[in-house]
């Protein structure tokens, strides 16, 4: 019953942070918000709270502090990219890397952030937590090195996904 009122709780404050314009909340949009969070906290309590992983502060603050990070990869990334559309220097392939994290949540993370990263792709995991990563700059030469090293590919991601996750 906590984790349902903890998560719904944090729903309830993303809800604020989301809606707010202006002026103040009017009624609509705080009885919305706690008859959506409700539901979201029902729906979402074991995902968000196992074991209260999610729940300490400390996470959230990691956590924000790896979206700055992330951001400025993904705008390096992105100027990459357009460098390689523009010269044809492009060389895609699938590679494996063993990031060495132990939780799933961890390994999410980082999946997701390879994902979202512009020019990398994740593509499956296996069962030792090892991923599978479309890359559009692969080495040839060095391609017979599996796994790889994940810092080419994906920076420092494993290292925040490891101190968030596990």
């Amino acid at each position: 019953m906590r984790s349902i009122i903890a998560t719904a709780i944090f729903c309830f404050i993303i809800w604020l942070l989301l809606t707010a314009s202006g002026s103040l909340w009017s009624i609509d949009v705080l009885i919305a918000g706690v008859i959506l969070s409700l539901l979201g906290g029902i729906i979402a309590h074991t995902v968000f709270i196992k074991d209260y992983t999610l729940a300490n502060p400390k996470r959230w603050i990691l956590i924000f502090a790896y979206l700055f990070y992330f951001f400025y990869q993904m705008a390096k990334a992105n100027v990459d990219v357009a460098y390689r559309v523009i010269t044809g220097k492009i060389n895609p392939g699938i590679v494996k890397i063993a990031p060495g994290l132990k939780s799933d949540l961890a390994v999410t993370l980082l999946a997701n952030s390879i994902t979202l990263t512009p020019g990398t792709l994740s593509v499956d995991i296996d069962q030792d937590k090892n991923l599978y990563v479309h890359w559009i700059n692969v080495d040839e030469q060095k391609l017979k090195d599996m796994p790889r090293p994940c810092e080419p590919i994906c920076a420092a991601f494993p290292k925040w996904a490891r101190r968030i996750g596990e």
